[in-house]
């Protein structure tokens, strides 16, 4: 069963306050919190606070009213560098339950967790048990991809996480839980054919991206993600690895190359000249505070298949 959840005592964790930590935000973080708050239930609603914005949105649909979701990665900023800051680390403080990815995208968390100062927050790590592509390049994430949300099945795994951790922290709405969880997974599952029945028609079945983004969605669709130009994240490519690119985009005849928002697209454009291509941007973490999962993808998909029919 996807049931991922344990809190900071289960954890085992050294609890403290006005512990210092190489990041430079959480520095600021004692002083903000003090100690010893309690559980905070902003109008009657629980609190939640989630690392990334695919967990915010799956928080959203399995909680609907009976909660109040907080994202800890501001929009735009990307979760490879994210630094907590002060404000966030307040509501955390006071939350009922953190939802993460997990894999090592929040690599902030276990420091955070620690600042929080707060014993009864339940936290998930939604990508718990599902088989994990390892990494294909030497970055620092060790545990593997970290995208396992771009796949639409693996996304349903996280979400039943989701509803299981929300039980834990509030078992008195645990029939609302279920049933919110439920309709969701439905949303997915038709998702999930949606693309199935599209990619089918499609030409081309490999593509270049900008970072392993999309190894996941690759894997459940028949694709290929021949090639990545961001081989670490955060550290801009070498020539010799743009070069490496542009060779497997050439022998893959790519149409276009995927980039991402969240991030520059020189390099990309770089590849994309080179073999006369165009540089087409794929969203996976999409746009808060409007963020919407299943809109997200389908516009992704749209954008994957101008490229590769």
């Amino acid at each position: 069963m996807p049931i991922v959840w344990y809190n900071i005592r289960d954890m085992g964790l050294g609890v403290f306050c006005g512990a210092r930590f190489a990041m430079a935000a959480v520095l600021l973080v004692p002083a903000v919190l003090g100690c010893g708050r309690s559980v905070h239930r902003p109008s009657g609603r629980m609190l939640v606070v989630a690392g990334i914005a695919p967990m915010a949105s799956f928080a959203k649909q399995v909680g609907g009213d009976l909660v109040q979701v907080e994202l800890m990665v501001p929009p735009g900023a990307s979760p490879h560098t994210y630094q907590p800051e002060p404000d966030r680390m307040k509501s955390l403080s006071r939350a009922s339950v953190l939802v993460l990815n997990g894999l090592g995208i929040e690599f902030w968390a276990n420091k955070a967790i620690d600042a929080a100062d707060n014993p009864e927050l339940v936290v998930v790590e939604t990508a718990r048990g599902l088989p994990i592509i390892a990494s294909r390049h030497d970055g620092p994430n060790r545990a593997g991809n970290p995208h396992v949300w771009l796949d639409p099945l693996s996304a349903v795994h996280q979400v039943q996480a989701i509803r299981d951790s929300f039980i834990k922290a509030d078992p008195a709405h645990a029939h609302i839980y279920r049933r919110n969880a439920a309709k969701f997974v439905d949303a997915l599952r038709k998702l999930d054919a949606d693309i199935r029945a599209q990619v089918k028609t499609w030409r081309s079945k490999s593509f270049i991206s900008f970072h392993p983004a999309w190894a996941y969605f690759a894997r459940r669709y028949g694709l290929v993600e021949a090639d990545v130009i961001e081989k670490n994240p955060g550290r801009e490519p070498s020539p010799s690895e743009i070069r490496q690119v542009v060779e497997t985009a050439r022998r893959i005849r790519a149409k276009a190359v995927f980039a991402e928002p969240q991030f520059s697209t020189k390099a990309a454009e770089v590849v994309a000249e080179e073999i006369g291509a165009g540089v087409v941007l794929l969203d996976p973490l999409g746009r808060p505070p409007d963020y919407d999962y299943i809109n997200t993808m389908r516009s992704n998909l749209a954008r994957m298949a101008g490229a590769l029919k």
